[in-house]
């Protein structure tokens, strides 16, 4: 507990913390609309105007906790800009794709993305409880098909069931973990029924946007389905929170490996010193931070995205200075559906059949002769 010690914890005085830690209270009193900002954060004029203006490109919503994050007083605020749209995003920038991955290409199915040889994706539901402003996935969540339909949910099973070489499934959407226990149950037990099926990762969201969700009665049934990975989604330190950080704790202790997977955002943390800060307290807390990725290039996002450029270079800074365990695979996903591509900083001097000259992150030189 002592990783817990110095963490905000998030009960404002006017809700009951019964309340405010049932995830059901949480999802059903999602904020939408500018009022229901009104308790958390104050609004500017072009905020305001972002709002009515932007409708179309992408709905907007977040819990109550995610939003009691937000610094109220700071207009640049990290996690006020991924929840709140801002009017840049009605510009269509430098590139702006629908489906940047590719995914659609990749569709044998209508809820399976089959991108690599051994492993799925399975889109069962289009909702999330938040929806981050810098969303990969924009041609396809917050259309509030809640759950996959029955003739899509088998056929998905049939293509998984029929496709030997698929050795792991990714629950991903939307969000998995806003659908209910007996619903997550079912779809995990009939995903390992099918022989071939190795491992399961639930892609989620909502150990940062809603951590009251994952209660131990829910990782008591979970931990019947190991092995299953839960593959979650921190961006800045100020989203690990006392509830969030409990939350980490339990799902280690429950047995399932946590990894997480962060989004290069600038303006919010394209800076070394803030993915040094989070990549520690998360391994503090047993979390691998694993990726890093490049903002990709869905609509209205431009202003988000850090040049390639920038990104290999916060990586260098890193590099060296934090202990590997802790040190997130800096990766792009090629647009178009190419897939993901490490991006590795370049520390060779001199490179020739005999030898290879180097300089490492501390100034230090020297050769490698190739035998």
């Amino acid at each position: 507990m002592s990783r817990l010690k110095n963490l905000i914890k998030t009960c404002p005085e006017n809700i009951l913390a019964s309340d405010w830690m049932n995830w059901h209270w949480q999802l059903r009193h999602r904020l939408h609309q500018p009022d229901d900002f009104k308790p958390y954060l104050d609004l500017t004029a072009e905020e305001l105007g972002a709002f009515k203006n932007t409708q179309k490109l992408f709905k907007i919503q977040t819990t109550p906790y995610y939003a009691s994050l937000v610094n109220r007083k700071d207009p640049k605020d990290p996690i006020r800009k991924i929840l709140v749209p801002h009017t840049k995003e009605l510009s269509s920038g430098a590139q702006s794709m629908s489906d940047p991955l590719g995914e659609r290409r990749h569709s044998p199915c209508r809820r399976v993305v089959h991108r690599y040889p051994d492993r799925v994706l399975f889109l069962i539901t289009d909702t999330c409880s938040v929806y981050c402003r810098y969303c990969l996935r924009k041609y396809f969540t917050g259309n509030d098909e809640a759950f996959i339909s029955p003739k899509e949910y088998q056929e998905a099973l049939n293509y998984i069931n029929q496709t030997t070489s698929i050795k792991e499934v990714i629950l991903s959407g939307g969000d998995p973990m806003t659908l209910g226990d007996a619903r997550l149950i079912q779809i995990l037990t009939d995903i390992r029924n099918i022989d071939h099926v190795e491992i399961i990762r639930i892609a989620t969201r909502m150990p940062v946007v809603c951590p009251m969700r994952f209660t131990p009665e829910l990782l008591n049934k979970l931990r019947l389905f190991h092995p299953l990975f839960i593959m979650t989604h921190f961006n800045h330190p100020q989203e690990i929170s006392f509830e969030s950080a409990q939350t980490l704790e339990l799902l280690v202790d429950h047995g399932f490996p946590v990894f997480n997977q962060m989004v290069l955002l600038r303006g919010i943390n394209n800076d070394a010193l803030v993915v040094q800060e989070l990549s520690r307290k998360l391994l503090a807390l047993r979390v691998k931070p694993y990726y890093m990725f490049q903002c990709d290039p869905s609509e209205g996002t431009d202003h988000f995205r850090t040049s390639i450029t920038e990104s290999l270079q916060i990586q260098k800074e890193l590099w060296g200075k934090m202990s590997g365990l802790a040190m997130p695979n800096l990766s792009l996903d090629i647009p178009g559906g190419g897939g993901k591509i490490g991006l590795v900083p370049d520390f060779c001097t001199h490179k020739s059949k005999e030898k290879w000259s180097f300089k490492g992150w501390d100034g230090i030189e020297g050769d490698y002769i190739n035998p």
